[in-house]
């Protein structure tokens, strides 16, 4: 493009390359790799914090201490700053050109290395009040431990921002390995830093050893932040402190920013609700609830968060061309693809939630007790899944078309709504942290539910018709996964609290494989195209490049 061409006749030599664009099943299958990876090392730390520490007031300390600067980070970070940094940034690129897009990034970076800073000294003088709020059920000993937890684990913030941050841009430019990927690093560095130093401070494995896992948790985030920055610089990007903020590019973030606080981290609002209620149910509920959401976000990040972070620098491009047609038929086809791969992952929990639970986490100090009482909030988190994946694609696409407002109205219902359902199911009924579960699945489902009318309201069509065969002919697939799951579950693993490891492992995957195996044979014969049409891009993937 010859560099005195307007930013209009960009756009518009743009297009019919934007029209061209599908929603990227190969790299999303890349995403979802490195999210999987990602998560099956969290779930390894999560074990391993589990059974050094047990599932009692210790480890509640650790989780509401590192709640408080993971919520925060979900609202500046990876929910508001890096949906609105990345919605602007392809845009820029599109109407204007790189040099540009790269000096917004300028601009964002220095501003959100100063705030961040800021609320991190902020958090770390206000730690006892925070916890008080977030955990009134603590006291003693146990609230003085979740202060010291937050005060060492509030620099997460600034790091782990930063880290979203420079994964926005490598996103917009089409690299997604290495950014889904830099999450393993911090994982791996809060797992060997944590137990390294944990032993160096109590070799027993008490109170204090857990502050070695808080330190770990800050080089697990350092991590997370340098090993993207050799990938940024290939692609050209050199920082320079840009303190000139008032810019139309940087006007436009903060403009989307202020609604996504609330609109993209409405669930981790809802969670941390849910550990308010959690505090006044004694010791171990809210480790409980935190287990048991961690092993739903598996296959949510593999999934939903993959197609998510591909669909949004896409539907930002077309939103940007003004191509509504192919716009309306990659979101419907982003949600149908959510539903086709989190849908089965649901029924599996539901009903092998048990086993599951005490297979991964029914070791050293965490006994059977505790994996039935998580097993039982997992079950109830599973419900709403396919929800939380759908709304992944859905909110980045009023993002996309700059409907930020829409998204931020509802997340305020729900969390309203999450409040009430709270109040119903553990206070009138009774149900303890099952209750919270479930309350957190109903407002996932319903504020799916909602954004879906109003966007086809807006479009006018959003292939309903489509949407409605697929869920027909997965409800069909899913019967029968359903079936040979509980059958297995019910023969194989009936007294999985007292089998041995091995034996209950070894029954579980076969019971999870011939389930799965059901499941892909039926709904092959049913012909779900989306189901082939993943099946296509594994074998190009496992072909190798395709040659022009």
């Amino acid at each position: 493009m010859p560099a005195g061409d307007t930013p209009a006749q960009r756009a518009a030599a743009a297009g019919p390359e934007a029209r061209a664009e599908r929603l990227n099943t190969r790299a999303a299958g890349v995403v979802g790799l490195a999210v999987l990876c990602s998560r099956v090392l969290g779930l390894i730390r999560e074990q391993v914090f589990a059974a050094l520490f047990g599932g009692g007031r210790i480890m509640d300390a650790f989780t509401i201490a590192f709640r408080i600067p993971n919520l925060l980070r979900d609202l500046f970070a990876e929910g508001a700053l890096s949906t609105a940094f990345v919605t602007v940034f392809s845009k820029t690129v599109v109407r204007e050109d790189d040099a540009a897009a790269w000096r917004l990034a300028n601009k964002v970076a220095t501003l959100a290395a100063i705030t961040l800073s800021a609320i991190t000294l902020l958090g770390i003088a206000f730690a006892p009040q925070l916890v008080a709020l977030l955990a009134p059920g603590f006291s003693g000993d146990k609230a003085a431990l979740t202060v010291t937890l937050t005060r060492i684990m509030f620099p997460f913030i600034l790091l782990v921002s930063l880290a979203a941050l420079v994964m926005g841009m490598l996103n917009a430019k089409n690299v997604f390995g290495m950014p889904a990927m830099a999450s393993s690093f911090f994982n791996l560095g809060s797992i060997v830093g944590g137990v390294l130093l944990g032993v160096w401070l109590d070799p027993h494995f008490g109170p204090r050893a857990i502050l070695g896992l808080a330190i770990g948790t800050l080089l697990g985030g350092a991590l997370q932040l340098g090993v993207q920055l050799p990938a940024l610089r290939r692609q050209g990007y050199r920082y320079r402190a840009d303190f000139r903020w008032r810019d139309p590019g940087v006007s436009a973030i903060l403009r989307l920013m202020g609604p996504s606080v609330v609109a993209a981290s409405s669930t981790q609002v809802n969670v941390l609700v849910n550990s308010v209620f959690a505090s006044r149910l004694g010791d171990g509920p809210t480790y409980w609830l935190n287990i048991a959401f961690r092993l739903m976000q598996l296959p949510l990040g593999v999934f939903g968060v993959a197609l998510g972070t591909v669909a949004l620098p896409l539907l930002a491009r077309m939103a940007a061309g003004n191509n509504m047609p192919a716009f309306r038929s990659e979101l419907a086809r982003g949600m149908r693809l959510a539903f086709l791969m989190t849908i089965p992952a649901s029924v599996g929990l539901t009903v092998l939630a048990e086993p599951i639970m005490s297979v991964l986490y029914q070791h050293g100090r965490f006994g059977a007790h505790a994996a039935a009482e998580a097993a039982g909030a997992l079950r109830f988190y599973a419900i709403g899944l396919c929800g939380y994946a759908a709304l992944k694609v859905l909110v980045n696409a009023f993002y996309a078309l700059e409907r930020r407002k829409t998204p931020m109205v509802v997340s305020f219902i729900a969390v309203g709504v999450n409040l009430l359902l709270n109040w119903i199911f553990t206070v009138q009924l009774g149900w303890g942290h099952r209750g919270l579960a479930f309350s957190t699945a109903c407002v996932a489902t319903s504020n799916f539910l909602i954004l879906y009318g109003l966007m086809r309201a807006h479009l006018g069509a959003l292939e309903s018709l489509a949407m409605g065969r697929l869920l027909a002919k997965l409800s069909l697939a899913c019967a029968v996964l359903l079936g040979v799951a509980w059958a297995g579950g019910h023969w194989l693993l009936a007294d999985w609290a007292v089998q041995p490891f091995w034996p209950k492992l070894a029954c579980l995957v076969a019971v999870i494989a011939c389930a799965a195996g059901a499941f892909f044979v039926c709904a092959s014969a049913l012909g779900i195209a989306e189901l082939e049409d993943i099946s296509r891009s594994v074998r190009r993937k496992l072909r190798g490049p395709a040659r022009d």
